[in-house]
């Protein structure tokens, strides 16, 4: 019982966190430049409602078409690199940045469907990503599969099945997506019952 209201919560925790910190930092953003701006504009005379809500949009729609150039690009990959060798920062950094680009619309795209095979053994269930397909001589259809690790999807291992040994469960990429993030806590109602074959 205890376990399961431990489990409760941390879901809970799992699904309000990224709330929270989206909130957080929009707050600050807003509150930031907002307190930049008013100031200057009092002096003028003149008060906006909602000044900072509307300095972070436009800040961010230009933030995003000058990352997009090819001088804001390389300006921010040689941001990037230095993050990367500043201890603690580096490892933050790269988580974000590696949970967020799981969600991308590339990242989702790239993946076709969510299959289960049986990885590392026989007898245990491992959900993938199927990424390609292919056929040998003898004609026998196979999956290309991308193996993710928890709870960081973006690294992983590649494995070649044949597709006669493969489960396909009623899950999107996405809810895929989502439950190996969070180590299957977060199971986004997937349902596995008559699915999964009892004996090898």
């Amino acid at each position: 019982m205890l376990q399961l209201i431990k489990r409760r919560i941390f879901a809970g925790l799992l699904a309000i966190v990224p709330i929270a910190v989206t909130f957080w930092i929009l707050k600050f953003l807003f509150s930031f430049f907002d307190g930049i701006a008013a100031p200057i504009l009092n002096q003028i005379g003149v008060e906006i409602p909602g000044l900072g809500i509307i300095l972070t949009l436009v800040i961010v729609f230009f933030l995003g078409l000058f990352v997009t150039n090819v001088l804001g690009n390389t300006l921010f990959n040689w941001g990037e690199r230095i993050l990367s060798k500043l201890p603690i920062v580096n490892t933050i950094y790269n988580t974000i940045k590696q949970i967020t680009s799981a969600f991308t619309g590339s990242a989702v795209k790239s993946f076709q469907q969510v299959i289960f095979i049986q990885y590392p053994r026989l007898g245990l269930w491992t959900m993938c990503f199927v990424t390609n397909e292919s056929q040998n001589e003898s004609g026998e259809d196979f999956y290309h599969v991308f193996v993710p690790t928890t709870p960081n999807p973006t690294s992983g291992v590649f494995i070649i099945v044949p597709k006669k040994d493969v489960v396909h469960p009623d899950i999107s990429v996405e809810d895929g997506l989502k439950a190996i993030i969070s180590g299957g806590i977060l199971d986004s109602g997937m349902s596995l019952s008559g699915q999964l074959p009892s004996k090898l």
